[in-house]
C-alpha cells in the first residue's frame, strides 16, 4: 500500500474529487440513521492536504505564565496566564507546523476551505475539555479563535465550542475571555444524541454510536480539536489526550466496556471527526483540521483533579493519533517519567497505518522555538 510520507504532497486529483463535505446545516430528524455502514478507514493516508500527519510540533516557554503554582483552579490559573506570549507562541507552532515564516502563510495553510465554499459560509465546531479544574485556557481558546475570523475569515457566529459529555456548565463555569463576537459556547451542543457509524475496529465496524448531532449530520465543516494533558486508564494508553477527547464528540459509554481501546481507536477514524470517505476508506476533505495540546499546566493522574504540574508547554499537529503517541511517550514518558501503556500507545500509529521509524527528526517533537528561530 502506498503512503503519503512526510514531506510528500497529495494529487489535487485526489483532494477534489467528490463532493462538498458539511454544506449549508439542513433540518434533520433529531437521530439520523446512516444511509450506509462506515467505510473501513484506509491506514496510512495523508488527510491533511498541506502538512503531513506525521509532523508533530512542540514548544516550552516558562514565560507563557506567571510564577509556579499548581493543584489551583482554572480560574486561578487564568490570573496567571500570559495572553500575548501564548498567541505569540500559537503563531509560532504554526510555522513550525506548516514549515512556513510567515504566520498568516502558516495558518491558511492549517486552515482548508471546502471546495467552492466561502470562508464565510464555513462552520467550526472546537471540542475542549470541561472536566475537573484543567479545562483550555482562555489564551489558547482566543487566540484559535481570532486566527478563524481574523485571519482567516470565518464568521464569529459560525464558530462553536462544545463538549458533549462534560459541557453542562462551559459557558458558565469556564467562561472563555477575549472571544471574537459572535462566537457561541454551546455547553454539550445538544450532547451526544444523533447516531453515527463507527469503523473499524470496533464491533467490526457494522455499528453505530450517539454522536454530537452537527457533526453526525455532516452540518460542520472544519474541526479543531484541543485537547489537555492527564492520565488515563491503560486502555487508553495511559492517558487522556486529543483522541480521548472525542469522548466528548461520541458518548463515551462504549467506551468504558472490555472493548474501549478499539472504540477509542474507531471513533477517530470516523467520518463524523475526519470528514466524508470514498468507498476505499480515503478522506475525501478533512474535517479535523488542527490538533492542540494545551499544557501549560498538565497531570499525572486523571483524569479529575487538579493539576500536578505546570510545564508551560504547548503541543500541535494535524492527526490525533500521531500527535497523542509523541505527546505520551516522549513528553509525558521520556521527559516527566510518568507510566503509560507502550502497546497502547503503538496502536495509536500501526491502526492508522504509521510507525515510529517514520517520524522525522529522528522521532522528536519538533521544537518550534528552533524551527523559527
Amino acid at each position: 500500500m502506498r503512503r503519503e510520507a512526510e514531506g510528500s504532497s497529495i494529487s489535487r486529483r485526489t483532494f477534489l474529487k467528490t463532493t462538498i463535505v458539511g454544506a449549508a446545516a439542513v433540518a434533520l430528524p433529531a437521530v439520523f440513521i446512516p444511509r450506509r455502514a462506515a467505510a473501513a478507514y484506509d491506514p496510512g493516508q495523508r488527510v491533511h492536504p498541506n502538512i503531513s500527519p506525521l509532523r508533530v510540533v512542540g514548544i516550552h516557554d516558562p514565560g507563557m505564565t506567571t510564577g509556579q503554582q499548581v493543584n489551583n483552579s482554572w480560574a486561578d490559573q487564568e490570573k496567571l496566564v500570559k495572553p500575548e506570549l501564548i498567541a505569540a507562541n500559537l503563531d509560532r507552532l504554526a510555522c513550525a507546523l506548516a514549515e512556513e515564516k510567515d504566520e498568516e502563510t502558516a495558518w491558511k495553510a492549517v486552515f482548508v476551505a471546502p471546495p467552492r465554499k466561502a470562508w464565510s459560509e464555513v462552520v467550526v465546531a472546537i471540542k475542549t475539555n470541561n472536566i475537573a479544574e484543567q479545562h483550555t485556557r482562555s489564551p489558547v481558546m482566543a487566540k484559535v479563535c481570532h486566527v478563524l475570523t481574523d485571519v482567516i475569515g470565518v464568521k464569529g457566529e459560525n464558530i462553536h465550542i462544545y463538549d458533549a459529555c462534560h459541557g453542562g456548565n462551559l459557558a458558565s463555569g469556564t467562561p472563555f475571555a477575549g472571544l471574537p463576537e459572535g462566537v457561541t459556547i454551546e455547553n454539550q451542543w445538544g450532547g451526544s444524541s444523533t447516531e453515527a457509524p463507527v469503523p473499524l475496529p470496533w464491533k467490526d465496524g457494522k455499528a453505530t454510536s450517539r454522536c454530537v448531532g452537527p457533526l453526525a449530520r455532516g452540518e460542520v465543516d472544519v474541526l479543531v480539536n484541543i485537547a489537555l494533558c492527564k492520565a488515563h486508564g491503560p486502555e487508553f494508553g495511559g492517558v487522556t489526550l486529543s483522541m480521548k477527547n472525542h469522548f466528548g464528540t461520541f458518548s463515551p459509554g462504549p467506551g468504558h466496556r472490555a472493548d474501549g481501546t478499539d472504540y477509542l481507536i474507531a471513533i477517530n477514524k470516523s467520518e463524523a471527526v475526519l470528514g466524508r470517505t470514498d468507498s476505499g476508506g480515503k478522506v475525501l476533505f478533512p474535517r479535523q483540521q488542527l490538533c492542540l495540546i494545551d499544557a501549560l499546566w498538565v497531570s499525572e493522574a486523571g483524569p479529575s483533579g487538579n493539576p500536578s504540574h505546570q510545564p508551560n508547554r504547548l503541543f500541535m499537529g494535524t492527526c490525533g493519533p500521531v500527535l497523542d503517541y509523541q505527546v505520551a511517550t516522549k513528553f509525558r514518558r521520556d521527559e516527566m517519567g510518568w507510566a503509560i501503556n507502550g502497546d497502547v500507545t503503538k496502536r495509536f500509529l500501526s491502526e492508522f497505518g504509521f510507525s515510529a521509524d517514520e517520524l522525522p527528526e529522528e522521532g522528536r517533537i519538533i521544537d518550534a522555538m528552533k524551527q523559527t528561530a
